[in-house]
C-alpha cells in the first residue's frame, strides 16, 4: 500500500508540475529570426521568410509570432540612415501581426561612438540592451531559430 501511495504522489507531483509549464496554444508558434550581416540579400531573406512563414501558418489557420533580432553588421537593417529595406520594413509592420524588429544596444552604442553622433534606429525598431541575450532568451522561451 505504502509503495502505491508513493507512485500516486510521484504522479501527483509530475501532474502538477507539468501542468504548471507554459503551454503553447495548439495551433501557435515562435519563432526568431537571427540578422548578422549588412547584406541586403541576406535582410531581404529574412524578411522573405517571414512572408513565408506568417503566409504557411496562416494556410493551416495558425498563429506565428516572430522576432527579427539584429546586431553587429546586420543592425543596419534597422539603422534610420543605411538600411536598404526600410520601406519594406515599415510595410511589414502594419501587415503582419505579431511581428517585432530587435535592435542590439551593444551594437547601437558602438556605432554611435564610433561615428562621434548617436545612431538613430527606424520606428519600428525597439532595442534590446544585447542582440546575442536576446536570441538566447527567445530560445529558452521555446522559440525556433531561424538565420538565413
Amino acid at each position: 500500500m505504502t509503495s502505491i501511495l508513493r507512485s500516486l504522489t510521484a504522479f501527483t507531483v509530475l501532474a502538477l508540475a507539468f501542468a504548471a509549464q507554459p503551454a503553447l496554444a495548439a495551433g501557435s508558434h515562435k519563432v526568431a529570426v537571427h540578422v548578422d550581416q549588412n547584406d541586403k540579400k541576406v535582410m531581404n531573406m529574412a524578411l522573405n521568410n517571414i512572408v513565408n512563414l506568417k503566409a504557411y501558418y496562416q494556410a493551416r489557420g495558425e498563429e506565428v509570432e516572430i522576432e527579427l533580432v539584429a546586431y553587429g553588421p546586420g543592425l543596419h537593417m534597422l539603422r534610420e540612415d543605411s538600411s536598404p529595406v526600410k520601406a519594406r520594413i515599415a510595410k511589414m509592420d502594419l501587415e503582419i501581426e505579431h511581428l517585432t524588429f530587435s535592435a542590439c544596444g551593444n551594437t547601437q552604442a558602438k556605432m554611435s561612438k564610433k561615428s562621434g553622433k548617436p545612431v538613430k534606429l527606424i520606428s519600428e525598431a525597439r532595442v534590446t540592451p544585447s542582440g546575442v541575450a536576446r536570441l538566447i532568451d527567445l530560445q529558452e522561451q521555446g522559440y525556433a531559430y531561424v538565420r538565413p
